[in-house]
């Protein structure tokens, strides 16, 4: 007796840099490394053809999948009808209000290599509602998110998330595991919000305008680069002295706590110095 196949779903749009997962095991190994319970409550970022949406579906206590190709959206709530515990909502992940997601929410997302940084600082600005995030992304930027100072591919992205986040490199993927193939290979990484992040806005976009302008020239000492980006002689001096930071040290060299603590100095000249 044959059995009947599944349909398949619509054929990935390049405008929108759709990459659907294919590979059974490979969904296996993201939902096990996201450590998923019955309790959770799953967001799903570019579920595409929902390879991975059924497996998200069964391990956790609802899925919330955002899609912006209204294609797909009419496909998955077809083929996804015995799923009580999923949602399909049309819409761009660009302009989702993460905020209103509910408390302990984990992010499972395979992002398009094209917006895969903005989407994440989107989240990141959203933390207080999410426990972690696993991201399938473009290998060198995996790579760039778990960086560690001193590297080549260690700079602001690394610095950001691992400000707000435990960045954990998972695994590489084939690019024989999407349809149709990329041109470059991904990677799964895992980020788990910190739980001690007591930053102010105003902290924020300070820490942000320090890190982007110590970065934005990388040959360039931190006094240099960050004297090129407005800070006065004299307060780079003083937060020199009190932080015990040299300012001829180069970005890359920093770690991120190194960061923070440069960028509290900058910001309140009275703390007291770097242990």
């Amino acid at each position: 007796m044959a059995h009947l196949m599944s349909p398949l779903p619509p054929y990935p749009r390049k405008r929108l840099g759709q990459h659907f997962l294919i590979d059974p095991n490979l969904n296996r190994k993201i939902i096990s490394f996201a450590d998923l319970t019955p309790e959770t409550f799953v967001c799903e970022i570019g579920p595409g053809g929902g390879a991975l949406t059924r497996n998200l579906c069964r391990a956790s206590a609802q899925v919330l999948a955002l899609e912006v190709d209204p294609r797909m959206v009419q496909f998955l709530r077809t083929e996804f009808q015995d799923c009580p515990n999923l949602e399909v909502r049309e819409g761009d992940a660009l302009q989702f209000p993460f905020d209103q997601l509910p408390s302990s929410t984990v992010v499972v997302a395979n992002l398009p290599y094209n917006i895969s940084t903005p989407i994440l600082f989107r989240l990141l600005e959203s933390r207080a509602k999410i426990t972690r995030m696993v991201f399938t992304i473009q290998l060198e930027v995996a790579q760039r998110l778990a960086a560690k100072p001193g590297t080549k591919e260690y700079g602001v992205l690394s610095v950001m998330a691992q400000r707000f986040a435990v960045v954990r490199y998972g695994f590489p993927v084939s690019r024989k595991c999407f349809r149709p193939i990329p041109d470059v290979g991904s990677g799964v990484v895992r980020l788990d919000i910190r739980l001690d992040d007591q930053t102010n806005q105003a902290d924020l976009t300070q820490f942000q305008q320090i890190v982007r302008a110590a970065f934005g020239q990388r040959r360039k000492t931190l006094l240099n680069a960050l004297r090129g980006a407005g800070f006065a002689t004299t307060q780079l001096a003083n937060a020199q002295e009190l932080t015990g930071i040299a300012l001829t040290r180069r970005a890359e060299t920093l770690s991120v706590e190194e960061f923070k603590i440069l960028s509290e100095a900058l910001n309140n000249p009275t703390l007291p110095s770097l242990p």
